[in-house]
């Protein structure tokens, strides 16, 4: 078989799963990783006969993605903020929401004059690294921290961090048992936040193969990240230091007002879907 008819097979076979346009370019992004070509060498090689072990290879991947399994994670990386970031089964697969609340903090950080000066940084639930990885190559001066209670998503967060040449402190620590021992000028998070009766919700592709414990609260409460990110704000949160949240969409209004009494101005913001997605802050 050449590439162009390996092009209709994989198409035939992830048909129920992608759409016509959607299977076209996760061929594309597979071929170009297999074979090491780039989109013009793989227009040119599409008459080509396919190897037997790229067939093996190919077959592996369509039936890796007619299970159910995410493309990002059979490919090992994905494409987040511009940047390239290694993803496994041990972390959750960056969403354009989280893109949007690093566009929201770095806007806000640029104008409120931090950027000019040393200040620390800590990212509460890292996962693989993207949020302070992200902010430290948009703010090199900052001395940037990130807690995990996962030691295999801080294994995947020190590899990109290494990968990105970003110096990162990565802390292994059950945030909500355990106490912080500075104070930062900007605390970030993006914390599990789905709570336990909205599991039938979320897609079997996701429940299956993403970490359960980075997407549902650990409790029946789904505030419980945000109530112990406000009450370490009283104590480690630097004067005029800058607060930014993703947050359940469902529960804008009781996340907003967990720090109206925390911090001197707080607001709940939309993502591009016009939802109650992000809170943020100044102390």
């Amino acid at each position: 078989m050449t590439l162009k008819d390996y092009k209709i097979y994989f198409k035939e076979q992830v048909s129920e799963l992608y759409s016509g346009s959607e299977s076209s370019v996760l061929f594309g992004i597979f071929v170009q990783k297999l074979m090491d070509l780039n989109q013009i060498e793989l227009r040119k090689a599409m008459n080509n006969e396919v190897q037997e072990k790229q067939s093996e290879d190919f077959q592996r991947i369509i039936d890796e993605l007619k299970s159910g399994k995410p493309y990002q994670q059979i490919l090992g990386e994905t494409e987040f903020y511009g940047l390239t970031f290694f993803v496994d089964e041990h972390v959750l697969i960056p969403r354009p929401e989280t893109e949007e609340l690093l566009e929201l903090a770095i806007a806000k950080i640029k104008s409120s004059g931090l950027n000019k000066k040393d200040f620390k940084i800590l990212d509460i639930g890292t996962g693989s690294g993207i949020i302070p990885i992200v902010l430290k190559k948009h703010f090199p001066k900052a001395e940037v921290s990130a807690i995990d209670y996962s030691e295999n998503a801080l294994k995947t967060a020190r590899r990109n961090a290494d990968f990105h040449q970003a110096e990162i402190h990565f802390i292994h620590q059950d945030y909500l048992t355990g106490n912080l021992t500075e104070i930062y000028d900007i605390i970030i998070s993006n914390p599990p936040y789905i709570g336990m009766e909205e599991e039938d919700e979320i897609t079997d592709s996701v429940k299956e193969f993403e970490p359960k414990m980075a997407l549902f609260s650990p409790t029946s409460n789904a505030l419980i990240f945000y109530e112990k990110i406000a009450e370490d704000c009283k104590n480690h949160l630097a004067e005029n230091g800058l607060v930014f949240l993703e947050i359940n969409q469902k529960l804008g209004k009781e996340t907003l007002e967990l720090f109206t009494d925390v911090l001197s101005e707080v607001k709940l913001m939309k993502d591009l879907s016009g939802n109650e997605r992000f809170v943020w802050g100044i102390s």
